[in-house]
């Protein structure tokens, strides 16, 4: 009996999204855009990564349906979706995975379903049509058999290809930054047979990690940060020292062929209206070349340039002082004493180093961080999408990364709230220890935790490996809520009239917006025109409103004509590079490309 009733139960899930997905086939082909708005709830949401606006959007309730499909249909048409596999339900939602096909692409997508009426739709593009990857039944036999007189050899290809491109042929795209994001998106791009060029200043790629403190490591665990097409292996360690980072890194580049310059600084650029293409003088191993490729993407992660903040007396400090992206590691400081001025990532991460070297350490906590336990953030938090466990019940990275991208951001901290709720309870005691001990802690303007501070301002918080011990048993000194007053010249004096005797000064102050490096290489007036990058418009600290449903200019067109942002964490490059790719692949090849919901630019930075 109850099989019989599981049966009956799984037929009507079937049946619903079956019919749900009929009726909007028919009325995309009928150009029936009210119909089709109807077909979603009051409340709703699409997000689009580039099969129907060539942006990522997303649009709200009906009326945002309607607009889009009014503005986009006759461009997309003819569009079919297809339910993928069997739907499922789970309190009262109905999940159903889809394909679908607009005239010059093939997607992806995940519909759910509340009481008949979409809620949230995803479409992804996943390729296009005449222009797919060499993969599958494509792939390229490598070897060519039989005999052609003055054939070139795989390797002599290649080395073609290198000391021609940029010289004798220019790249359709040029992609300033070379650590992860660039890389990934150089791998997309090779594999869309798109010309193009990686550049990075420094000497190998990888340097980028190599080069850093060297107790840094990825808080995040592998399963979360897979380069696109190769996995790392099944015995790689769940969090990755930065030197085996970029070691991988350096090897990917190789066995992805990605056309990279290391040892390469881009000095400055500007756009050609007349021609549509840039001008962009590079110093390659001392010597200035100019390129002329038609898109330029700046890949320099998520963050702009190091925020150096300024403190009376600064200019008078005896010892050495510097930014932490500057600081090369704990070892010189055994015995010294350091303040380090910040309370995130990479404040924690530089004391603790410091302080297992021997420095007498002080950290410098200005405003509230918000911290997480790294064991309690893979069980709890990443654990059903990004965990071993997760890859067992077959939820592989791709799907993983489908999930996480088909939750709108309107809405998804209301799915985050739980998931802190449930960590603030199982880490009660650690919470206690270090607020005794005198710590400011957060968990968001809304209690969303580590991922909206991620998604709206990049900032304010430390994924805890060990360092907060340090601070609650008092190895780490703490002084938290005071402001500085100034530098000294023998160390930090706070508001309180306190003076923190430092031999070595760390300003772990964050960064600024990625609009930064287009002001620094191109001009100020561009860089406004594009606005600032990063941040949803959520009106919390640091990410002023209005409300822009996105991340700002990440991975889409911006105000700026053949103007890209490409960056993020692993997973956002490995996710996003696809989409930035297709539509740069979409714009080589001549595609009509017109876009829907440009951003408009609130802030300059």
């Amino acid at each position: 009996m109850n099989d019989v009733m599981l049966d009956s139960e799984t037929t009507s899930v079937q049946a619903d999204a079956e019919g749900w997905i009929d009726r909007f086939n028919h009325a995309l082909a009928a150009d029936d855009t009210e119909a089709a708005a109807r077909l979603f709830a009051p409340v709703s949401f699409w997000r689009d990564l580039a099969a129907f606006t060539w942006n990522i959007k997303t649009v709200e309730n009906r009326d945002g349906v309607r607009a889009m499909l009014a503005a986009t249909l006759a461009q997309a048409r003819p569009v079919r979706f297809t339910l993928a596999e069997p739907a499922h339900e789970a309190d009262g939602v109905i999940e159903a995975w889809l394909t679908f096909e607009t005239k010059v692409g093939r997607g992806e997508g995940l519909l759910r379903l509340r009481n008949g009426e979409a809620w949230t739709l995803l479409t992804a593009l996943a390729e296009l049509k005449g222009h797919e990857e060499p993969k599958g039944f494509r792939r390229p036999m490598g070897a060519e058999h039989g005999v052609k007189p003055g054939r070139l050899s795989w390797a002599e290809q290649r080395a073609q290809e290198a000391r021609t491109l940029g010289v004798e042929t220019q790249p359709y795209v040029l992609v300033v930054g070379g650590g992860q994001g660039g890389i990934a998106l150089g791998a997309r791009l090779r594999q869309l047979g798109v010309p193009s060029i990686v550049i990075d200043r420094h000497e190998r790629p990888g340097d980028q990690w190599r080069k850093r403190y060297k107790s840094l490591c990825l808080h995040d665990p592998v399963w979360y940060d897979h380069l696109p097409y190769l996995d790392f292996p099944a015995n790689w360690p769940v969090f990755s020292p930065k030197d085996k980072i970029g070691d991988w890194l350096e090897m990917y580049t190789k066995v992805m062929e990605i056309n990279y310059w290391s040892s390469t600084t881009a000095k400055n650029a500007a756009f050609d209206e007349a021609s549509g293409t840039w001008r962009v003088t590079v110093t390659r191993d001392g010597k200035d070349i100019e390129l002329r490729p038609t898109q330029l993407v700046l890949a320099t992660g998520m963050s702009g340039k190091p925020n150096m903040p300024h403190f009376k007396g600064m200019e008078r400090f005896r010892g050495e002082q510097h930014h932490s992206s500057n600081h090369p590691g704990p070892d010189a400081y055994a015995g010294k004493k350091v303040v380090v001025i910040g309370s995130n990532n990479s404040a924690h991460d530089i004391c603790a180093a410091l302080w297992e070297h021997g420095a007498d350490v002080t950290m410098v906590q200005r405003s509230s961080t918000h911290i997480v336990r790294s064991d309690s953030l893979m069980e709890i938090g990443l654990g059903a999408l990004y965990s071993e466990q997760a890859v067992a019940n077959g939820v592989t990275t791709r799907k993983a990364d489908m999930i996480f991208a088909s939750l709108p951001y309107r809405i998804i901290h209301e799915f985050q709230i739980p998931v802190y709720n449930a960590i603030r309870e199982k880490d009660a005691d650690f919470y206690a220890s270090l607020e005794k001990a005198g710590f400011m802690l957060d968990f968001g303007a809304d209690d969303s935790g580590l991922f909206m501070k991620y998604l709206r301002r990049g900032s304010g918080y430390y994924i805890d490996v060990g360092a907060c011990d340090l601070v609650i048993d008092g190895s780490i000194k703490l002084k938290s809520g005071v402001q500085i007053a100034e530098i000294t010249e023998t160390g930090v004096k706070m508001a309180d009239g306190e003076e923190l005797p430092a031999d070595l000064i760390v300003y772990a102050t964050g960064y600024g917006s990625m609009n930064g490096w287009a002001a620094e290489l191109i001009s100020q007036e561009v860089a406004d025109k594009v606005g600032k990058v990063w941040g949803l418009g959520s009106d919390t600290p640091k990410d002023p409103g209005p409300w822009e449903g996105e991340q700002r200019n990440m991975w889409k067109p911006t105000q700026q004509q053949n103007l890209w942002f490409h960056g993020g964490n692993l997973h956002q490059s490995r996710h996003y590079s696809l989409y930035l790719a297709l539509q740069l692949k979409a714009r080589q090849v001549g595609l009509p490309t017109p876009v829907y919901g440009l951003q408009d630019v609130h802030h300059v930075q």
